[in-house]
């Protein structure tokens, strides 16, 4: 952890990666493999297939350029001083720079693939705008009408990640114009989805606006339900206080949008009765809520219901033992609709999360990556005795 905080706060070339050939392939053969799909877009089309060929549905792939700011930048500071001045000079050039990589990103893409993408990774005029809630500028509106263009040709789904919160209001507002203008192009298809944070307070409550929006505007709400990725450098009092409540929190929240009704945890606005169209990423390593979505989507296949599109997504190199069992109920799934006893079977799609870029690009990623991974000796035991069951398995049917 202090290793790679030191590596993504320092300037000095020695200690960057891209430019230290001992460095890189320290880190790319250790942090980088085992997190990361690749420098090239070679070596990233090889991990993709990879994935699927072991029976993941597709892939979200992102690619790594991010901004993370420090306490000076949350409270707006960057508008000042010659940082400001620097970023308006290449404002253009800082865009282009993030567009290519996000195109070349929506190409190494499959159909019905996601693509992740950081409005922070477009420079720091952007990152400015965002911090003071202001109309995105020229050269991302002609960025984003390119990309979102190539995704529509390509049948690719566009994941506009979470922030930190100094810039997540102005995130929520240009994500939901996007949504205005691709999500109802196509009846009940969303191409742009949002990043809701469940260990978030106010979550509820946005997301219900949102939903009021998508309503009442007619189309499809696009939702990434995550728990959460900034509880290091977010204020602490928009957290819930106990990791129950976010678990909590979680649960109802994805019950609700599955159910595409309205209950204690997601309240509608005043006088709203409708509920829209919901596009869903169940974006979780929690195997109990994994399950509690999985259960919920065959006992509404039994029961006949409507049910909205939905997908399960996973970090590479994270929470293998709930992907692993997320592609088993797939193929057990198979198994029974071909056998013809009925078409009422969950077959679940496995989605992986991995990003793409160069060792020094994908450092602040690896950083998260590292403080979320903590807590992986205490998931351990559950890994290793799903994987376990999993090898089993699999080898009572090659015995067969």
């Amino acid at each position: 952890m202090r290793i790679l905080t030191a590596l993504v706060h320092s300037s000095s070339p020695f200690l960057n990666p891209d430019r230290n050939p001992l460095l890189h392939w320290a880190l790319k053969k250790t942090f980088y493999a085992q997190y990361c799909a690749g420098e090239s877009p070679q070596e990233v089309r090889r991990t993709v297939e990879e994935l699927k060929r072991v029976g993941y549905k597709g892939v979200i792939l992102g690619f790594a350029r991010e901004v993370v700011m420090d306490e000076g930048e949350t409270k707006g500071k960057i508008g000042e001083g010659e940082r400001v001045k620097s970023a308006v000079g290449d404002e253009w050039e800082e865009v282009r720079a993030w567009k290519d990589g996000t195109l070349e990103t929506v190409r190494l893409a499959g159909e019905e693939d996601c693509v992740a993408l950081k409005f922070t990774g477009a420079g720091s005029q952007v990152l400015h705008r965002l911090l003071h809630q202001m109309q995105p500028n020229k050269a991302l509106q002609e960025a984003m009408a390119e990309i979102c263009r190539l995704a529509q040709e390509r049948k690719t789904r566009l994941l506009f990640d979470a922030e930190q919160t100094a810039v997540q209001q102005g995130i929520d507002a240009w994500t939901l114009e996007f949504q205005r203008r691709y999500n109802g192009l196509v009846s009940g298809r969303a191409m742009i989805y949002g990043t809701y944070q469940a260990y978030k307070r106010d979550t509820p409550t946005i997301l219900a606006e949102h939903l009021a929006i998508a309503a009442k505007e007619g189309f499809t709400l696009g939702v990434k339900l995550v728990r959460g990725a900034y509880l290091g450098s977010d204020p602490r009092h928009l957290f819930w206080s106990r990791k129950e409540e976010t678990d909590k929190a979680y649960n109802e929240l994805a019950n609700s949008l599955i159910r595409r009704e309205y209950a204690d945890m997601l309240r509608p606005k005043q006088g709203e009765k409708k509920f829209p169209d919901v596009n869903l990423v169940i974006a979780s390593h929690n195997l109990e809520s994994v399950n509690m979505a999985m259960e919920l989507r065959a006992q509404q296949l039994q029961r006949g219901e409507k049910c909205i599109h939905m997908v399960y997504g996973q970090l590479m190199g994270m929470a293998d033992h709930v992907s692993c069992k997320l592609i088993q109920a797939g193929d057990i799934g198979k198994e029974v609709v071909q056998s013809g006893k009925t078409e009422k079977t969950e077959i679940p799609r496995a989605y992986k999360y991995i990003v793409w870029g160069t060792v020094g690009e994908c450092l602040k990623y690896l950083l998260r990556r590292a403080e979320e991974n903590r807590d992986a000796v205490t998931r351990t035991r559950d890994g290793r005795d799903a994987l376990g069951a999993e090898l089993k398995r699999r080898v009572l049917l090659l015995s067969r």
